[in-house]
């Protein structure tokens, strides 16, 4: 992982808040470290006398933030939220929305509450391909304890406030100096210091380690073969029926890299592709699982895939709407993969989270086997309000 701090850049910027940015801008040149909205960071300084946390705002992407990308709260409200035994995501929202010393802002981060707890003035949170790798395979709680010895290691649990208080409940008997970040299972990492380059330096040192252990754990070698268009697959067709299952003109970006050609050559490829998310949050974007076509007839592939989705969503709904059953990318056996949208951008989104999650499952699947979070929690994020929300804005 490279360290693109530049000792040049960096000087022409003097306050906390300017090299926020600049330390989130850099994070956000990683694809390997944040995609598309992915990841959160804060900064804690005072203005008027009063302790305020500048925390990403909902929905902006790091590479790109700006210093009004920031919503600014004050701390002693989210300290004193994150003491609750209980918190709705509503009051959440509200709560943290009334805490903002500057009502145009963006809505904060979900993650908030979790960035005031850490007491340190900069920290950064990614989803880092490498640690969560390791962390998404059957073997990654014995591997990422090896990796990581220092850290403060969460089990899978929602992200917001039962985040919070999970990891408040955890350090409220450790000494937190002693710990030098925190991974979350099945999620990301975080790191943190009352430096930005430090916090920032740590973040990149801690996933090169994952990196390392990756290269000498789990190396995969690619297809360099080109494979010819398989006869059942007419793409013109998949496109006319999913764009009448969507309700709208859908676009369809193809991907027949090594790695897609690879990823769909797999033996049992049905099980394989379908196990599930790389970190939760792509999940609004993606579906649990894709469209798998093998040999068979297009139409009766995409109303089973229909059936599933809708088993799924009856299996684990309280008082929820089904989403759109139909999928959102398409794997097509010994060819490549396919991002489905309703935009060119979209579609590309979609088909970069897919193209990371693909390396990941080979990599995972090289240390025991790769293993997501379960369907009833990824039905839980799936339909979590504050993930939807992201959609419609």
């Amino acid at each position: 992982m490279k360290n693109l701090w530049n000792i040049d850049v960096a000087k022409n910027f003097q306050t906390d808040l300017e090299l926020r940015v600049y330390t989130s801008n850099l994070l956000g040149k990683s694809d390997e470290l944040v995609l598309h909205g992915g990841g959160n960071t804060s900064v804690k300084t005072m203005v008027d006398g009063e302790e305020i946390l500048f925390v990403k705002g909902s929905g902006w992407d790091l590479v790109s933030i700006k210093a009004e990308g920031f919503s600014p709260v004050k701390m002693k409200t989210l300290l004193e939220m994150s003491h609750l035994k209980e918190l709705s995501d509503s009051d959440m929202v509200r709560g943290q929305k009334d805490a903002m010393i500057d009502k145009t802002a963006p809505n904060p981060s979900v993650e908030a509450i979790l960035h005031a707890l850490i007491p340190y003035k900069f920290v950064d949170h990614t989803h880092a391909d490498a640690v969560v790798t390791i962390s998404n395979s059957v073997n990654g709680t014995e591997n990422i304890k090896k990796v990581f010895p220092n850290f403060l290691i969460v089990p899978y649990v929602m992200p917001g406030f039962i985040l919070a208080n999970t990891i408040f409940e955890m350090t409220r008997s450790v000494n937190r100096s002693k710990i030098d970040g925190i991974i979350l299972h099945n999620h990301g990492i975080f790191t943190f210091d009352d430096d930005a380059k430090k916090s920032y330096d740590k973040m990149i040192e801690a996933v090169t380690h994952a990196e390392e252990f990756l290269e000498q754990n789990a190396k995969v070698e690619l297809t360099r073969t080109v494979a010819p268009k398989p006869e059942f697959f007419d793409i013109d067709k998949l496109r006319q029926l999913l764009s009448k299952e969507k309700g709208y003109e859908v676009i369809l970006k193809e991907n027949g890299s090594d790695l897609a050609k690879t990823y769909a050559s797999q033996a049992n490829l049905r099980e394989f592709a379908t196990r599930g998310v790389l970190t939760p949050e792509h999940i609004i974007r993606t579906k649990r699982v894709p469209l798998i076509l093998e040999d068979e007839n297009i139409e009766e592939a995409i109303e089973n895939y229909k059936k599933e989705y809708i088993e799924y969503f009856k299996n684990f709904r309280t008082d929820e709407i089904c989403l759109n059953p139909a999928p959102n990318y398409i794997v097509v056996k010994n060819y490549g993969v396919l991002a489905c949208a309703n935009s060119e951008q979209e579609a590309n989104i979609i088909n970069d989270i897919v193209e990371h999650t693909m390396l990941a499952v080979l990599r995972a699947d090289k240390l025991g086997g790769y293993k997501s979070i379960s369907m009833k929690k990824s039905f839980e994020m799936e339909y979590w309000e504050l993930e939807q929300a992201k959609l419609k804005r």
